[in-house]
């Protein structure tokens, strides 16, 4: 999302070489979505794709735009050509419905994915920002693969029902904002770019919740410096730490921060330090809300 202008300006040239680079790093799972710049990121990895589709595990979403009646049969095979088209490939790995349509059962949604699956067009099904709930009922129409939800040191939510769900039924949760949207990073408010944009879009970032929750990650801040690792390498390592299950995906458009993020995969934490972590950053911790009304309003809770 970040490779499409959302958090700062960014160049495509200097994108499609970080994309190329992730790969000869190790890292082959990309997660895109047809809303990130209005189908910009879809058609960005396309030159990736083009010429190494098959060393990426590639996912994608649709269904955000609360306009489309994202859910129903029809429109969901009309977005998934569309993000073919756009990918520049012929099926994608792991395909999202990016939010609930309220207005749809998620029985007849999954059930149109479940044709594009029969069809060759996609492998996986995934559902994002859903409860625990409403992954059973779509579970006994088709397998899910993966629920994306935000997770991470700031935003503890899913475990309190929806980890407990996705265990039961074998599915991997994919951690979205896993950095708590860089505020888990940050050391002032100077820190942040595009401060604005990012208030206008997350509560968290309004100048008193921003300033809290800055504050509130100097422990992290501490105990990084302790033990040799960026804020962001340990908050990650953290996350890691709660089941193989739990896939974080932390985004970049610095090559840098990309290959520290990645260290992470291979920093090892004791119980006690996990459990440390956790006790600093108790569920509820952050200031504000993940969403402003509206946002809040479409997650399925």
């Amino acid at each position: 999302m970040g490779l499409s202008g959302v958090y700062g300006t960014a160049d495509d040239a200097e994108s499609a070489r970080l994309l190329d680079q992730l790969l000869d790093l190790g890292v082959n799972f990309l997660d895109t979505a047809d809303v990130y710049g209005d189908g910009h990121n879809e058609r960005l990895i396309s030159g990736l794709l083009a010429q190494r589709r098959d060393e990426v595990v590639l996912a994608t979403k649709f269904g955000a735009n609360k306009e489309t009646g994202g859910g129903k049969p029809d429109y969901v095979r009309q977005a998934v050509d569309a993000s073919l088209s756009r990918l520049g490939t012929d099926h994608i790995d792991l395909y999202y419905l990016h939010r609930l349509d309220k207005t749809t059962p998620i029985e007849e949604t999954v059930g149109a994915m479940a044709e594009l699956v029969e069809t060759g067009k996609i492998k996986h099904i995934g559902l994002s920002e859903i409860s625990a709930a409403t992954l059973r009922r779509a579970h006994q129409v088709h397998p899910i693969t993966a629920v994306q939800q935000e997770y991470s040191l700031f935003t503890r939510d899913p475990e309190s029902e929806l980890l407990p769900a996705t265990r039961e039924l074998g599915v991997s949760l994919v951690a979205y904002s896993p950095l708590g949207r860089g505020v888990l990073t940050f050391t002032s408010v100077s820190d942040v770019e595009n401060l604005e944009a990012r208030a206008k879009r997350y509560p968290r970032f309004e100048e008193e919740s921003l300033q809290r929750n800055i504050e509130l990650t100097r422990p992290l801040r501490e105990r990084a410096e302790e033990l040799g690792l960026t804020p962001a390498q340990l908050a990650l390592a953290w996350l890691l730490a709660q089941g193989e299950d739990v896939l974080p995906i932390p985004g970049s458009r610095r090559l840098d921060r990309v290959e520290a993020n990645i260290q992470a995969a291979t920093t090892t934490l004791s119980p006690d330090l996990v459990a440390e972590l956790s006790d600093r950053f108790p569920p509820g911790a952050a200031a504000g809300e993940r969403y402003h009304p509206d946002g809040m309003s479409r997650l399925d809770r």
